[in-house]
């Protein structure tokens, strides 16, 4: 199974997912950053490999059999602009099954998640899911 996570900004949500899924045993991970600091803190956490930028998320989106990252991969000018509408087309489009965790930031809310909801309860229940469909 390839993983990808793409994550931008400090790289705090790809970061944990890259931790959470090798706690649990996972290789196969791949991270693309939307800046370069967000690459390098999915790389620290372990990743296998990395790359940053817009060309990097077209190219990985199209062999991922997983994407997993915050909700705004899939929103044009999310994180603060890092996301550009090539790259959430890309993520939206592929044909990777997407584990998204819900962010409210930057004029986006997901309605239904509560407030007191913990990012770190967020990613647990999302590599959950990614090792879900390992099983499959």
């Amino acid at each position: 199974m390839n993983i990808l996570i793409i994550d931008g900004q400090g790289g705090g949500i790809g970061r944990q997912l890259v931790e959470g899924l090798r706690a649990a045993g996972e290789t196969r991970i791949f991270c693309v950053g939307t800046n370069a600091l967000a690459t390098s803190a999915m790389l620290k956490a372990g990743a296998m490999r990395a790359a940053t930028g817009e060309n990097a998320v077209l190219v990985a989106c199209r062999s991922a059999d997983v994407i997993a990252g915050p909700v705004g991969i899939v929103i044009a000018d999310a994180l603060l602009g890092e996301v550009t509408p090539a790259m959430a087309a890309a993520v939206a489009q592929s044909r990777a099954r997407r584990v998204l965790i819900p962010v409210n930031h930057c004029d986006n809310f997901v309605v239904g998640i509560p407030a007191e909801t913990t990012t770190a309860g967020l990613v647990s229940e999302a590599v959950r899911e990614i090792l879900r469909g390992r099983e499959a």
